[in-house]
């Protein structure tokens, strides 16, 4: 660790290293409103020494309760193991979050060093023997100690923690995991530092004005911003960023620039480069199966699944193709029509995978008289986060009020108080809306702080921040959303409601459900942001404040179904990607492209269809939480369909009584008890898939 240290810091003396870990914002309380992270103090050389001090400390708590002579008990063992790690805590939800979201040359050589460090850390607790042998021994005594019924599973998910990292495993075995789990930190990490570079290396740059002809006006100027802000005004420059890209697929006419845009985004960490992720997944696939063999299992989804609600890769699989079918069938009619629609314009090509965007918008125009663009000017950031404002304050009572004092980590993050209806502080939420360099692609939600409660039972304020990369706005636009977009802030924010209302005296249970329950809170929220009256509520025209007419809200609903087969097929046909990858005993011989094509062959995937992330742009499951988990976005429709269900055949979307139960069990209380039991709580049944199939257009 010191020397370590030494490499960040070896352009400071002594003295000044000195005076910088003394002042260092992590090593004490923020002292800011609400201790809100004081990201005008934070410089990166705060970092290694606020690691170095944070593991320190929760080392020597460690040893504190391992060299407690007392008989092991719930208040000597397992509350202060519970409460361990403040420091550690608080740098980690910085640190991780900033190289995600402003990310640097420096942040990134830092992670490099950074995570080693934390994986062994990590092991050096989790295979504690004595530490071990005193929360076992809780766990063998639980019922006899007098616990209450949280207590007892806090105790019990520690152990099964435990014992899935490997406490169990004699020291040979323990060595070798450790390895494990200190190369798999790096890979990922590499995985995600190539992925970032190959999103930011590639830029469409057109000179030709006939080169821009279908595509609106909206994207035709962030074009011209891009190529501005990139040294090359008179140009337009399109990136492989979801608003750059998608209008490009949907709307430009110049097929032959679609396909060069649609392979450079497919083909990202596939490209033979320096910047190719291949070798890196062969081995973070070997190294999983032996973490998995080594717990016991025949595989590495076996290993996830058994504390998932699905339980195991078999049930998993069939949920997975049951779907699948149906709806490959329901995406061969889309493509039937549209190559209809192809040939009526005198077109003399097979449709193929760059077409398909372009044709489907041909289609949702000529089916159901919807073009996007009509909508876009009723969907400025500003309205929709307001929609959403208001849809949860009518829910659930809480308010949202900003407050422009709070310190942000990159200008023009919005920072809003969030309240209860009595006026109680729930917490603080940061929202960050648009693509820079600097930030990963995509959308999330993430918590500089969780929610909770310290060892004496104080409450914590959680510090949550959405993350998205939408349409910037223009020198003559606001930023004006599509109807996808629109859907990803609504989906976001259910995660920060989550968050935020999340609540439990230990850290272990506050908030923590199943991976294939975590989708449900977000994405019951984007059934909201679809209906009639509440787009009523928030969709208005940006110049002259109009509401959106009745006849364009009347198209959006008459256009669910648009395009179902598709969205389904490539979400499905990487779920099974995944499951495959993880379902390997042996990946010695294996050819990344070549396994990938098998896979997509045996379930029959039609050629214009690729999976939602080809392996070598993956992010999620080689570089997130979600291997052998993306599954669970689907897992987690069903039920969010089948809540939302519930509120509207009550006749009232926003039933104050279900918002309540749905509130208690599935969000406040949502780690109080397993996944389902949770869920039945709330609905008083198990969930009916009928509304999901309907929802998808497979019923």
């Amino acid at each position: 660790m010191i020397a370590l240290s030494v490499i960040v810091m070896a352009s400071c003396d002594s003295t000044k290293k000195q005076d910088t870990t003394t002042q260092n914002p992590f090593l004490t309380e923020y002292q800011t409103p609400f201790k809100t992270v004081p990201f005008d103090q934070i410089k990166t050389e705060h970092y290694m020494p606020a690691f170095e001090a944070g593991m320190k400390e929760q080392l020597e708590e460690i040893d504190a309760i391992v060299n407690n002579t007392e008989t092991p008990t719930f208040q000597n063992t397992i509350l202060p193991y519970d409460k361990s790690g403040k420091i550690l805590s608080r740098v980690s939800g910085v640190f991780f979050n900033i190289l995600e979201c402003n990310t640097t040359d420096e942040l990134q050589e830092l992670a490099e060093q950074v995570m080693p460090l934390l994986s062994k850390h990590g092991d050096a607790i989790a295979m504690n023997p004595k530490l071990f042998e005193k929360i076992d021994y809780v766990y063998q005594h639980r019922n006899e100690m007098g616990l209450d019924d949280q207590q007892i599973r806090v105790v019990e998910k520690y152990h099964q923690d435990f014992v899935r990292s490997g406490a169990a495993l004699s020291a040979e075995d323990q060595a070798k995991l450790s390895q494990i789990n200190e190369q798999l930190s790096t890979l990922s990490l590499q995985f995600g530092n190539n992925l970032l570079k190959e999103n930011s290396n590639f830029k469409l740059v057109i000179d030709n004005p006939n080169d821009l002809a279908g595509l609106p006006q909206s994207s035709i100027e962030a074009a011209a911003q891009q190529a501005k802000d990139d040294g090359m005004e008179g140009k337009w420059v399109f990136t492989l960023s979801k608003p750059s890209l998608i209008p490009f697929l949907q709307y430009a006419d110049n097929r032959e620039l679609r396909k060069q845009i649609y392979l450079a985004y497919y083909n990202r960490g596939d490209n033979g480069n320096e910047y190719d992720n291949k070798e890196l997944i062969k081995q973070m696939l070997k190294l999983r199966q032996q973490k998995a063999q080594l717990l016991g299992y025949d595989n590495y989804a076996n290993y996830v699944l058994a504390i998932n609600m699905a339980h195991d890769a078999a049930t998993v699989d069939q949920f997975l193709i049951d779907i699948f079918n149906p709806a490959q069938n329901l995406a061969k009619q889309e493509l039937a029509e549209m190559q209809a629609i192809a040939k009526a314009e005198g077109a003399k090509f097979k449709l193929e995978g760059w077409d398909w965007w372009y044709y489907a918008e041909k289609l949702r125009k000529a089916k159901y008289d919807f073009d996007e663009n009509q909508i876009k000017p009723y969907l400025s950031v500003d309205n929709v986060r307001n929609g959403m404002f208001m849809a949860a304050n009518k829910l659930y009572g809480i308010t949202f009020t900003p407050n422009n004092t709070i310190p942000v980590y990159y200008p023009g993050v919005e920072t809003y108080e969030v309240k209860e209806a009595s006026g109680d502080f729930l917490g603080i939420l940061y929202l960050d809306y648009y693509p820079r360099a600097s930030k990963s692609g995509g959308a999330w939600c993430t918590e500089f702080r969780n929610a909770g409660h310290d060892i004496n039972g104080n409450k914590v304020y959680p510090l949550i921040s959405l993350v998205m990369n939408f349409t910037p706005p223009t020198d003559s636009l606001p930023a004006l959303l599509n109807w996808d977009e629109t859907e990803t802030m609504w989906h976001e924010f259910g995660h920060s409601l989550h968050a935020f209302f999340s609540d439990g005296l230990y850290s272990r249970t506050c908030g923590a459900v199943p991976h294939d329950f975590v989708e449900l809170p977000s994405q019951i929220m984007e059934n909201w942001a679809a209906e009639p009256e509440v787009i009523r509520m928030y969709a208005k025209h940006y110049q002259t404040g109009e509401v959106m007419p009745d006849d364009l809200i009347e198209r959006i609903e008459n256009s669910a179904l648009f395009n179902q087969g598709f969205n389904t097929t490539e979400l499905i046909a990487a779920s099974i990607l995944d499951m495959k990858y993880h379902e390997l005993t042996d990946v010695e011989n294996l050819d990344v492209d070549k396994f990938e094509k098998e896979q997509m062959d045996a379930i029959h995937l039609m050629p214009e269809i690729l999976p939602r992330y080809r392996s070598t742009n993956f992010a999620h499951i080689f570089n997130g939480g979600y291997c052998a988990g993306y599954y669970g976005y689907t897992w987690a429709e069903v039920l969010d369909k089948d809540a939302f269900n519930y509120f509207k055949s009550s006749g009232n979307l926003f039933n104050p009584e279900i918002a309540k139960a749905f509130r208690q069990h599935c969000l406040q209380d949502g780690g109080n008890d397993e996944g389902m039991i949770q869920y039945r709580k709330f609905r008083g049944q198990d969930p009916d898939n009928e509304p999901y199939l309907k929802a998808r257009g497979l019923k």
